[in-house]
């Protein structure tokens, strides 16, 4: 049997959704495949910095960061902490050599940005050609040295702008394979007969509203109760479904307030793919995987791209303009303004469209390059377009 090992970490919960997802698809497939999932930060635990000096792992802080907003000048911290990656090279290559020697493997995927020049090295060190495969979790990169390295790999992209930056940066032995968009958890594509208007009542919302979901990842963001006080201030007839999800501070402050639209406040939640048919449209942060699950409901979306944005989720503004499926603010102080507009005659029926036309079917297509890369004797070469079985396409360095 082969064992597929997948990298990640938690520093925003897009990693983990990523390899829990390959992990569970393969599962469900069953393929002939022992997947084991490896967690980046405890193997280099002990190289941790931030954590010596203040008990908090660095993607602890990351999240705390992303929960309270405070992320006005992050690209300065992004190139910060790349520089003491590279202060720690030498060490984490010692540390991950000495775990692949003690956890061998046939193929090894990433789904983190910024240790994949370490996590090569060390892994070619062990396992000489066996492939290594960096899956972009990004609609695109955010060079240099953020997802793609100039160094012989395979890439993985969910967008045409992504493809063209492995041919510019991933240089001529880098190869990348484009999929119909980011890795979604097998549930988005389950079938599912739930009756989105028995959903609503489950919540205690009304039947005959527009219904708004406001999410801003796994952490929550304080920026949610500035737009449910903006949409109950402007009258607007419509209601809210807030998903917090580890910000209890702010589900409780949301539910102490009565609020004149009707609102239902959650945490937590595995069950988004469920919760979003009850939705007409989106409200949250321009992340790659939560757009992406949006589009798969045909939800349209509106988020904000401002300097507080970070630096690997502002080309996911551009990504949404072009589609045409939501309108991207500065700030949510337009929010009032551009839910009317979704509220106009056949303005938010468009949208809908729009998103719905868009078929991400990424995490089956990347299944079936795995297995191609596993039954290779040496690395394929062919055309690769996304909504079909992905195959390994040379690039040319730009």
């Amino acid at each position: 049997m082969k064992t597929i090992q997948i990298v990640f970490h938690d520093a925003g919960g897009g990693h983990r959704n990523a390899a829990l997802a390959l992990q569970k698809i393969i599962a469900e497939q069953q393929r002939p495949w022992n997947v084991q999932l490896v967690h980046m930060q405890e193997i280099l635990d002990d190289l941790d910095w931030f954590r010596q000096l203040t008990g908090i792992r660095t993607q602890e802080c990351y999240n705390n960061l992303l929960q309270n907003g405070w992320t006005l000048g992050s690209t300065w911290l992004l190139r910060l902490l790349q520089a003491t990656i590279r202060v720690y090279h030498r060490a984490a290559l010692k540390r991950l050599r000495a775990y692949w020697q003690q956890h061998p493997g046939d193929l090894l995927i990433s789904v983190v940005p910024h240790f994949n020049r370490v996590l090569r090295e060390s892994w070619r060190a062990v396992h000489g050609a066996k492939p290594f495969v960096t899956i972009l979790t990004d609609l695109a990169d955010f060079p240099p040295h953020f997802w793609i390295e100039r160094q012989e790999q395979h890439f993985v992209c969910g967008t045409d702008r992504a493809v063209e930056q492995v041919r510019q940066f991933g240089g001529e032995n880098a190869r990348v394979s484009r999929v119909s968009g980011m890795i979604l958890r097998p549930e988005f594509y389950a079938p599912d007969d739930s009756d989105p208007l028995a959903l609503r009542r489950e919540m205690g919302l009304r039947e005959d509203l527009p219904a708004g979901i406001v999410l801003f990842g796994g952490q929550g963001s304080k920026a949610m109760y500035e737009i449910t006080e903006r949409l109950d201030a402007a009258g607007l007839p419509i209601q809210l479904i807030l998903i917090c999800g580890k910000n209890a501070a702010l589900a409780a402050k949301l539910r102490a307030r009565s609020w004149r639209m009707p609102v239902h406040v959650m945490g937590f939640t595995t069950d988004v793919h469920r919760i979003m048919r009850a939705a007409d449209f989106f409200i949250g942060k321009p992340g790659p995987g939560s757009i992406s699950e949006a589009m798969t409901r045909g939800l349209p979306v509106i988020i904000a791209c401002n300097a507080w944005t970070l630096p690997q989720e502002r080309y996911n503004a551009e990504w949404v303009r072009e589609k045409r499926v939501g309108v991207v603010l500065k700030n949510f102080r337009g929010i009032a303004a551009t839910v009317a507009h979704f509220l106009e005659a056949g303005t938010l029926a468009q949208y809908r469209a729009n998103a719905r036309a868009l078929e991400n079917r990424a995490v089956f297509e990347i299944a079936d390059l795995l297995a191609q890369l596993l039954a290779a004797e040496g690395p394929a070469v062919a055309s690769s377009e996304p909504g079909n079985a992905p195959a390994v396409q040379a690039c040319a360095s730009a």
